[in-house]
């Protein structure tokens, strides 16, 4: 779905990086309309009007490779602005000329202190002490193309920031898109607003009433099964579609006996009492439970999840007439980690029960009027609903649910003893005013179990690991820095309440390197 054909706009070529989905997110919170296509969908453009500027995004292979994403040097004629960043540099450098090689010196994979070279457009108040930028290449430009100079470099990347004034070609080999590149948005906003000249056009909540018309405009008088979880996302697209069609609406909560303690009821009761939406709740724990006995691997239990998923719903469906839709809230990063959404070789992460967890052959299509939005996108759409904060300022909980926290095989008692543990953990993050200070928070248990000693006694029992992480776009994240104490503290209730728990660490690893759930 693409929204504002209508509307200037800013062009993001998608060279397969995982963070590309960021670079159209920043261009989105400056207040500019931006779309994100591949180098394929790029040659099928016939009509380049509203193309206020274009950025290449940045990719997993090399320029130098055979079989590279590329781009017809073309482009160039459009007489329009480009940014390359990371990849995109290093294509642009090449198409026109330049020279890249590989090189163990040259590589640099996380931060880097910019040393300035000259005043640029690009990189007008972005400037300060010791420049902080994340960096993730091991090709590096070792000569410019002609008529391109050198803005900014690192010790060990001279051609860190070029440009060609002239042509309006700018490149960053960082990546001003992540958090950790700091005073990264500046550059976007030099780019957009003094070389590109676009004004402003988009906000986050002028797109409720699109969305709500795209859905009226898709289902019709067709009826509609929402799979709403109690999450953020799904509860938006519940309360979207309702807004569309109201009682064509069917909301379906299903129990898989992965949820949090008391999770399923509590919101059952408020979608039920206060939004008087049509919600059932169907109880299929067992089913779940069987059909994930014995299973290990974190890929096979997504998949074994999001077929059953189906399954439910679609038999479901069979009670209700026209019934052709199933609504889910599948947000832009669930996409990018299960496979790219715009077709390019992005590397896949994880399948995510909603996106490559889900059978290859269904009878209902599906409906997902989020998938172009983050998780703080979607929270302002849900204050325009009227959403209760209680769910939507809700920590992200992933579909699979405690499946994939419990590392290794699933048994009910595993379920238990980590939903009480879990349930300590967010009830005190809550109790410590902590709980809207971070992005996501949650418990886990390990394959693994370890020697303690209880009442003078020995105890062989499961290690819960705690995570907590601060993020602004689930891309890209930082463990939470606790109070010595509050980690003292909930470690003595969970070893001292939970039965079966003996140890319990703290996870303190960033995303990049790892990822945010444990799997």
């Amino acid at each position: 779905m693409q929204f504002h054909q209508e509307r200037e706009k800013i062009l993001v070529i998608d060279f397969g990086s995982q963070v590309t989905k960021l670079i159209g997110r920043n261009i989105r919170e400056l207040g500019v309309y931006s779309e994100i296509i591949t180098p394929k969908e790029f040659l099928k453009i016939k009509e380049f009007k509203l193309i206020k500027g274009i950025i290449f995004s940045g990719g997993p292979s090399s320029v130098n490779s055979k079989n590279h994403q590329t781009i017809s040097r073309k482009i160039f004629d459009k007489n329009i602005p480009i940014l390359g960043i990371c990849y995109g540099l290093q294509l642009i450098a090449k198409l026109l000329g330049g020279k890249i090689k590989s090189s163990k010196s040259r590589r640099e994979f996380g931060r880097a202190i910019l040393i300035k070279k000259k005043i640029s457009l690009l990189t007008k108040n972005f400037f300060k002490k010791n420049t902080t930028v994340w960096m993730s290449h091991e090709d590096a430009v070792i000569k410019l193309p002609e008529t391109f100079q050198t803005v900014a470099s690192t010790k060990s990347s001279k051609f860190t920031i070029i440009e060609n004034t002239q042509k309006k070609i700018y490149g960053v080999q960082f990546h001003p898109e992540v958090t950790h590149t700091e005073n990264g948005k500046q550059i976007f906003k030099n780019f957009i607003f003094l070389i590109c000249k676009i004004k402003k056009n988009w906000n986050v909540k002028s797109q409720k009433l699109r969305l709500i018309n795209y859905v009226r405009q898709e289902v019709k008088n067709d009826k509609v099964i929402c799979a709403l979880s109690g999450g953020v996302d799904s509860s938006v697209v519940a309360l979207l579609i309702n807004k569309a069609i109201k009682k064509n609406l069917i909301c379906i909560m299903v129990d898989t006996g992965l949820m949090r303690k008391n999770e399923f009821k509590t919101s059952f009761e408020i979608f039920k009492k206060k939004y008087k939406l049509n919600v059932k709740l169907i109880d299929a724990s067992k089913i779940f439970i069987k059909k994930l006995k014995g299973i290990s691997d974190p890929e096979k239990k997504r998949k074994i999840i999001g077929n059953l998923f189906i399954k439910v719903f679609e038999k479901e469906s069979k009670k209700y007439n026209n019934i052709k839709y199933l609504a889910q809230g599948t947000l832009y990063p669930d996409i990018i980690e299960s496979r790219s959404s715009t077709g390019s070789k992005t590397s896949k992460i994880k399948s995510h029960h909603n996106v490559g967890g889900l059978p290859k052959l269904m009878k209902l299509k599906l409906l997902e009027p989020l998938k172009e939005f983050f998780k703080d996108e979607v929270r302002i759409l849900g204050k325009s609903l009227n959403l209760v904060n209680k769910i939507n300022y809700k920590h992200p909980f992933p579909g699979p649910g405690l499946g994939i926290r419990i590392v290794g095989e699933i048994t009910p008692e595993k379920i238990t003893t980590l939903q009480e543990a879990d349930h300590i953990y967010i009830e005190e993050l809550i109790k410590n005013n902590l709980y809207h200070k971070i992005w996501q928070a949650y418990a886990a248990l390990l394959p693994i179990k370890t020697v303690g000693v209880m009442g003078d006694s020995r105890t062989y029992e499961n290690i819960c690991l705690l995570r907590a992480i601060t993020s602004n776009d689930g891309m890209t994240a930082d463990y939470y820095n606790f109070p010595k104490n509050f980690l003292d503290s909930i470690s003595n209730k969970i070893v001292n309440n939970v039965k079966g728990i003996n140890r319990v660490v703290y996870d303190i690893t960033s995303k990049p390197p790892s990822t945010i759930e444990l799997e």
